[in-house]
């Protein structure tokens, strides 16, 4: 199945609901509608109304990620970080790191493949999902991120992502990778 809003009723939290309480809890955000969006490439095609990196723009990659003992992390970087994910065990206290099945993804996170979001963590909190994002997003004007589908993407200040997450009781770790 797709990951865009023509699906969103099949999520356990579908997009619209997300928006809802965002504007219910008096968080702004400013919504950017396109074509679906799977990979970092594919976003870079779409920029029409985004600030750049140079200009505050965070644009981010998420990464679903398991260790050998079934702990679930979800990782949020700017999109051209590099990451050394031999070296992420031990930055994040963990044993060896491997991507989380199309599956576990679902299941934990409430997204599909090409829509994960640090927006997630309303569902992938009840699923002992932790948080990690790098610190240098906390410096941008806005986060560009999927809410939960990824033919649209919400633009927030990090520090309202971070305040809404709070209210759902999610934890950001911040890191520096």
């Amino acid at each position: 199945m797709d990951a865009s809003s023509a699906f969103q009723d099949s999520l356990p939290i579908t997009s619209d609901q997300l928006l809802e309480m965002l504007t219910d809890k008096g968080f702004f955000y400013q919504r950017i509608d396109h074509i679906p969006l799977r990979t970092v490439a594919d976003s870079k095609q779409v920029r029409d109304g985004f600030l750049t990196a140079q200009q505050g723009g965070g644009h981010i990659k998420n990464l679903y990620l398991r260790d050998k003992k079934k702990n679930s992390f979800l990782l949020v970087l700017p999109e051209d970080a590099e990451l050394d994910l031999k070296a992420l065990p031990a930055l994040i206290g963990s044993s060896r790191l491997s991507f989380g099945s199309e599956n576990r993804l679902f299941d934990n996170l409430g997204v599909r493949p090409g829509a994960v979001t640090p927006l997630a963590m309303v569902t992938g909190v009840h699923h002992a999902v932790t948080l990690y994002m790098d610190s240098r997003l906390r410096e941008v004007v806005y986060l560009y991120m999927h809410p939960l589908v990824n033919d649209r993407t919400v633009a927030m200040r990090p520090e309202d992502v971070e305040a809404f997450l709070k209210q759902h009781g999610v934890v950001i770790n911040w890191v520096e990778l």
